[in-house]
């Protein structure tokens, strides 16, 4: 289903120090693809997910290198969280933390793990087990 057939899209924009450098990283580190490109901010998607990254300019928020803590946790789901998790850290993202393992959910066995982008983002990748209800 389309972002247009569906009637609602929820997405975030992360705040960077530098856009083009940040895009040219999500571009070779998660294959991310670009939409558009305004300079300071640029629209790109991951296999089909909007997301989008802007410089800080007084605007009432501010970047995670800045501020020494992330703000918001990326939550990614995917097939094959091994993979995306594996390029992202061979791209120069910190793994370390959080490597990819089995967690016992309510709904079973739920696979994540996760990883600092260079930009101090905090992404948790995992399959898409939690996108279903639970059954009662």
């Amino acid at each position: 289903m389309t972002a247009q057939a569906s009637g609602l899209v929820i997405s975030l924009m992360v705040a960077v120090p530098d856009a083009r450098a940040a895009a040219d990283w999500y571009k070779h580190a998660l294959g991310a693809t670009e939409l558009w490109n305004l300079g300071s901010v640029v629209g790109l998607e991951i296999g089909g997910a909007p997301f989008f990254l802007a410089e800080p300019a007084k605007n009432r928020w501010e970047s995670p290198t800045v501020l020494g803590s992330t703000t918001v946790r990326v939550e990614v789901f995917v097939d094959d969280p091994d993979g995306f998790v594996r390029r992202a850290v061979e791209a120069g993202a910190d793994g370390s933390f959080d490597p990819v393992r089995d967690h016992q959910a309510p709904w079973g066995t739920h696979r994540q793990g996760g990883f600092l982008d260079p930009f101090g983002h905090l992404w948790l990748v995992g399959d898409k087990s939690p996108l279903n209800p639970v059954p009662a």
